[in-house]
């Protein structure tokens, strides 16, 4: 035990003292929302807005064509539609005529076959979708017209279910649209985080062993520790540089969440309220919102179900690794081994997104409970709440799954890491593990 504390020590201090380190520890957080930002303006940086001219000879649709930032509506007479269609086809005119017939005898659906747009390039399907829904929605106000209904009661018929839901169990339960959507980001940054951090701390230990092995320091070390001794060292010392650093990020995590709930709390206001507001004051009282609903949140439950989750499955996953980096010489004849690795954990990420529309899901509740899917796939489920029986049993299924990869891990590092100019097979592999 004394061998594997001095290793780990040797391990994580030679991380923590890096300057990269400390500056990704103080900085990923930033970097991660400005990255997040980023995505979000490359999704809006490939709309376009469109400037289209309405011929309208039904009469119908005169000013109820509502221009946004997608499409802005220019209403022209319809006897100007030869010299639109020109301009058009010479490149000079708007990027679009819409052409609406004469409506006959309250024939809608021939209005609606007869209807064209005419553009002179590819329109994106959001500004498509958006013509369509406002002209679908006129007519539908027409049609309810005819049958004698005034604006107010349209309106009204138009009018969503607020349904409201009640835990019996928990009467403290909070159900709101927010608090829903705080849950599912918090769960999937949750997710991807173990995700991406048990690959990459995992192959970071698989490099160490590969390199010591190939630059033959690790036949000097072996002769002081034993190799068991040597594989446990390196992965509880990269396992505290870790949890460093998810210490760091959760202490400036919460301590932004009671910033925000304390500087905007005074901004939440009701719907009614909001709806008058400058735009600061309305992105003020929505971040009062969610920091609210950040703090609503189980938070000692939460940290201590996604630190558990993430040791155990890290351990697991890095003996794999560790396994893996003593059984090659180069980082080419890896691949044909990491993927035993990578494809559980792909597994739990992705099918755990069903997580969000149904976290007490049949396949929620397997994912979470299978060793090779449940360092990822509990984490997501835990801000939605999680039977206390069922986190046990998945640790207990988990400590097991440990113990016994570790105990693998261990035979096949022992002979894998003095082997050299041997490309390992399955079945040379399956040989060290069965040595005694």
């Amino acid at each position: 035990m004394k061998n594997i504390i001095l290793i780990t020590k040797r391990e994580y201090l030679t991380q923590v003292k890096k300057k990269s380190f400390v500056v990704l520890t103080l900085l990923a957080p930033l970097m991660m929302l400005g990255f997040g930002l980023f995505i979000a303006y490359l999704m809006n940086a490939n709309t376009s807005s469109y400037k289209l001219d309405v011929l309208d000879k039904s009469g119908l649709f005169d000013g109820k064509l509502k221009s946004d930032e997608n499409v802005q509506f220019v209403y022209l007479s319809p006897n100007s539609e030869k010299q639109l269609v020109q301009l058009m086809k010479d490149k000079k005119g708007d990027d679009g005529i819409l052409i609406i017939p004469a409506l006959e005898n309250s024939d809608y659906k021939k209005l609606e076959a007869e209807t064209r747009l005419l553009v002179s390039e590819t329109m994106d399907k959001t500004a498509k979708k958006n013509v369509s829904d406002q002209l679908s929605e006129v007519i539908k106000k027409e049609k309810i017209k005819k049958l004698g209904l005034q604006e107010a009661q349209i309106e009204e018929l138009n009018a969503s279910f607020d349904l409201k839901i009640q835990n019996v169990v928990d009467e403290n339960a909070e159900d709101s649209d927010t608090i829903f959507g705080v849950k599912s980001v918090l769960a999937m940054l949750l997710m991807y985080a173990t995700f991406m951090f048990i690959i990459i701390y995992g192959v970071r230990v698989m490099r160490s062993v590969l390199e010591e092995k190939n630059n033959r320091v690790v036949e000097i070390i072996i002769s002081s520790v034993k190799p068991f001794e040597l594989m446990l060292g390196k992965i509880f010392g990269v396992t505290l540089v870790a949890l460093t650093q998810f210490v760091v990020w959760i202490a400036m995590s919460v301590g932004g969440a009671l910033f925000f709930n304390t500087g905007f709390s005074k901004m939440s206001t009701s719907p009614v309220e909001t709806s008058g507001m400058p735009m600061s004051q309305n992105i003020g009282s929505m971040i009062g919102e969610v920091s609210h609903a950040l703090l609503s949140l189980n938070y000692p439950l939460i940290i201590g179900v996604f630190i558990l989750f993430f040791l155990l499955g890290y351990v697991f996953y890095s003996s794999m690794y560790a396994a893996i980096g003593s059984a090659v010489d180069n980082d080419t004849e890896t691949q044909q081994f990491t993927l035993f690795a990578v494809i559980p954990l792909m597994i739990g990420m992705y099918g755990s997104f069903t997580i969000m529309n149904n976290p007490d899901g049949p396949l929620a509740f397997w994912l979470s409970i299978v060793p090779f899917t449940s360092p990822v796939a509990m984490v997501a489920r835990i801000p939605f709440g999680v039977p206390i029986w069922q986190i046990l049993l998945s640790l207990v299924l988990l400590v097991c799954a440990v113990l016994f990869m570790v105990f693998v891990a261990s035979k096949i590092y022992r002979i894998g890491i003095l082997m050299y100019g041997n490309k390992a097979s399955f079945k040379e592999i399956w040989k060290w593990i069965r040595t005694k």
